[in-house]
């Protein structure tokens, strides 16, 4: 059976367009005119992956995006939207989104990507329940969630990602390049996002976030987790 898309654009045209893209890429595609209507079809049933404008009439994408991960949907989700701003895409990796694509797009590089991160989320499924301990800190692989002292920590997609990597690798040092190619692959961000990022996951687990502790800098090459 063929992998399932769901697209979710209020723009008749975009539909089209963004179904023939899934399905000239052998996968299965269905639609949804507004956000209301994708979060009641995600209610029904799973999908192998997501792809959400931004601005549509009723809800937006963004919160769109924040309400399946709040619901504890992991599905990808790839936004794909007119607004080109800097902030508009961080932001929109920070609530979730796993990529962001600018319109007028590419259709073969929407294709590429739409495939490679299907299986790279296939690929990344916890086969059993798992926990990892560092020091005060345990994380559940199954659920993937962050726990200090048995309090859970909650954790955007990205601050997940970038806990889990270090707390499987304590003592490693990563460079910034490292974590930008580690966490967000070929998307494209804004240079200081590994700071923004190292900056928000601090405020969350650092006792003292203006000292340090376990998120430490490693001077003129990037960053290391120590418990």
């Amino acid at each position: 059976m063929a992998d399932i898309v769901l697209i979710v654009d209020d723009d008749a045209a975009v539909l089209t367009l963004l179904s023939k893209v899934i399905r000239s890429n052998g996968l299965a595609a269905e639609c949804a005119d507004s956000a209301e209507k994708a979060l009641e079809m995600l209610a029904e049933r799973s999908y192998d992956l997501i792809l959400m404008d931004v601005n549509m009439r009723g809800m937006d994408g963004f919160t769109a995006v924040e309400t399946i991960r709040q619901r504890g949907i992991r599905t990808p989700v790839i936004i794909v939207s007119g607004r080109k701003e800097d902030f508009d895409t961080l932001y929109g990796l920070d609530i979730g989104a796993d990529d962001y694509i600018t319109k007028p797009f590419n259709p073969v590089t929407l294709g590429a990507k739409v495939k490679a991160l299907i299986r790279r989320s296939r690929n990344s499924l916890p086969q059993a329940e798992h926990t990892i301990t560092a020091g005060p800190f345990t994380y559940n692989t199954s659920t993937l969630r962050l726990y200090k002292h048995g309090v859970e920590i909650p954790l955007s997609a990205k601050e997940n990602a970038m806990m889990k990597l270090f707390i499987d690798n304590v003592n490693r040092i990563f460079s910034k390049d490292m974590l930008y190619d580690m966490i967000w692959g070929e998307a494209v961000i804004d240079e200081n996002a590994i700071m923004v990022y190292v900056s928000r996951l601090r405020q969350k687990i650092e006792d003292d976030p203006a000292a340090p502790k376990y998120i430490q800098n490693v001077r003129g090459i990037g960053y290391r987790f120590v418990v």
